[in-house]
């Protein structure tokens, strides 16, 4: 029996802390799932086929990795694709209370279901999606923050 996860967040957009999450939990599963959460009350950066076309270039080396999207609660979309896990990244202390909410309402919801927290590399701890898009803004330096692919998608974005 295969081994199924699934690692879901909006991605807008992904960022290398969310890449080295994804590579690590591609190594420990033999598929994993790696999901787009559509809010509907939340307007995105990228709309949700650009975020998926990031996702995909940027997990292009990654045989064993499928990207989707849903508006489903994570419990559910887990459940659909026959997976065990949910995969979640830690940065600090502070993601911790979060997740910790998290991780018990999902319980909750469903206990045949574990969630797994990966912390971030040190380097990667100061990252995430609201960072990178404000530097963005200000046109400052991307370098070692986001995917290549990612980076000129800001760039082009923010110069429009």
């Amino acid at each position: 029996m295969k081994k199924i996860a699934v690692y879901n967040g909006t991605f807008d957009p992904v960022t290398n802390g969310h890449l080295d999450i994804i590579e690590r939990a591609a190594k420990i599963f033999d598929v994993l799932y790696v999901t787009i959460a559509i809010h509907p009350t939340k307007v995105g950066l990228f709309s949700i086929e650009k975020r998926k076309e990031l996702l995909k270039e940027a997990t292009a080396h990654l045989d064993n990795v499928i990207v989707d999207s849903t508006d489903e609660l994570s419990m559910d979309y887990v459940k659909k694709v026959n997976g065990k896990v949910l995969i979640r990244g830690l940065r600090s202390t502070t993601d911790f209370d979060y997740e910790l909410q998290y991780a018990q309402s999902n319980q909750y919801l469903n206990d045949t279901i574990e969630t797994m927290y990966l912390m971030t590399k040190p380097s990667h701890s100061f990252i995430s999606s609201s960072v990178v898009k404000e530097m963005a803004s200000y046109h400052k330096e991307l370098t070692g923050l986001v995917p290549p692919c990612v980076e000129e998608a800001l760039k082009e974005k923010y110069t429009k």
